[in-house]
């Protein structure tokens, strides 16, 4: 098959795509010329990651197409439906990525609990003249353990940070379409260790929670899920933060509910208007910004590259059944 991965693709990836005999361009296309140059190559398969948008009239105009594939979990760049009815098989790599944007998450987590993110900027520049100043500023840090972490999103990405933050000492709740439990296991020292994580309401969730972290698509019609009636049903001072999509949180509503000290801190790699996001957003000071890197880990790219070669060798091995 003739395969072109936009956004790249991992070297493993790669190899195993090309010893299965596809033939991948791996040169970025713009926009505007990438209709004419699946047309003008007869690209049989599509693979993106966040940076390339696949619309209908881009599938409308684009017959050689016989797959889609996104390299991760959300495929809101992508008309899934529309491009199934006309025939294209689209998948995702749901598998792949979850630790490494879990860990992303923790790491946020304990950045916003000792000001890491505040600290950090200020010590290159201050350090020297400010320590003591400083010392005090970032002084009253807290433990995440004993506090409570409310997952929004139990699916892949949530039980895996749920196995990270139970690790640290936390208390942690769910959120999902289903209630009761959902049973989370981990190996420590080569023994498999299961929790079952309690799964509550939303408001029960908002209003107990010491930080929340989000795992939610994108909404249909692109509404948020988190705006001023959520932050003002949370508890004073919790920390927020979203590895999911921009548009679940609504971002005028966050700053105000950091300005009023609502919201401690948040932590952001997602955001409204990517790849041209919000000065005021990125510029606040208790805002921790990292440029949608969750999944982008030597390892995790490894995995996804490796999942689609094999989903790609399926693929093709229906085509030529």
């Amino acid at each position: 098959m003739n395969i072109l991965a936009n956004d790249g693709i991992s070297p493993n990836g790669l190899a195993a795509l090309q010893a299965a005999g596809h033939t991948i361009h791996t040169d970025f296309i713009e926009a505007d010329a990438l209709e004419a140059f699946i047309n003008g190559h007869g690209i049989d398969g599509l693979l993106v990651r966040s940076a390339t948008t696949v619309r209908q009239p881009l599938i409308d105009a684009c017959p050689t197409l016989k797959f889609i594939g996104r390299g991760g979990v959300g495929m809101d760049n992508i008309d899934v439906e529309y491009a199934r009815s006309k025939g294209i098989t689209v998948f995702n790599t749901p598998a792949s990525s979850s630790q490494s944007v879990a860990e992303l998450v923790m790491g946020h987590l304990f950045a916003l609990s000792r000001f890491l993110n505040e600290s950090f900027a200020a010590m290159p520049t201050r350090g020297a003249s400010d320590f003591k100043a400083l010392k005090k500023a970032y002084g009253k840090g807290v433990e995440l353990r004993g506090k409570r972490l409310a997952i929004v999103g139990m699916g892949r990405i949530g039980q895996s940070l749920a196995t990270y933050a139970l690790g640290a000492g936390m208390d942690v709740v769910g959120v999902d379409r289903e209630s009761g439990t959902c049973p989370v296991t981990w190996e420590i020292g080569g023994t498999a260790v299961t929790v079952d994580v309690p799964l509550v309401s939303m408001e029960e969730a908002l209003a107990t929670a010491d930080a929340i972290s989000l795992h939610i698509p994108a909404q249909a019609g692109g509404g948020s899920v988190i705006g001023a009636e959520q932050f003002a049903s949370m508890k004073d001072g919790v920390v927020l933060v979203n590895a999911a999509r921009g548009g679940v949180v609504d971002e005028d509503a966050l700053l105000a509910a950091l300005d009023s000290g609502k919201v401690r801190a948040a932590g952001l790699d997602v955001f409204v208007g990517e790849p041209a996001p919000r000065a005021d957003v990125l510029a606040h000071p208790r805002v921790a910004a990292t440029p949608h890197i969750g999944a982008a880990t030597v390892e995790a790219q490894g995995r996804i590259g490796l999942e689609i070669a094999e989903i790609v060798s399926h693929l093709a091995s229906e085509v030529n059944a």
